[in-house]
């Protein structure tokens, strides 16, 4: 099983920069930006902060592979 975290794409569609999420939720843009390219798991309390942010639900931010 594999999670694809997709919070650059909704972000990008979103027209929302890095900085400006970052701006949004308080987390740094290299935080962010490790998490987008799975560098980083990111905690259920950083998952919330940038659902809120980007007005979507925590699920909406990954997708599970099988």
């Amino acid at each position: 099983m594999r999670i694809e975290i997709l919070i650059k794409p909704i972000r990008i569609s979103k027209n929302i920069t890095l900085a400006r999420l970052s701006r949004m939720t308080g987390i740094s843009d290299t935080h962010i930006n490790d998490v987008e390219n799975n560098l980083k798991e990111p905690g259920i309390s950083i998952l919330v902060r940038i659902a809120h942010a980007l007005k979507v639900a925590v699920t909406d931010l990954y997708k599970i592979h099988w």
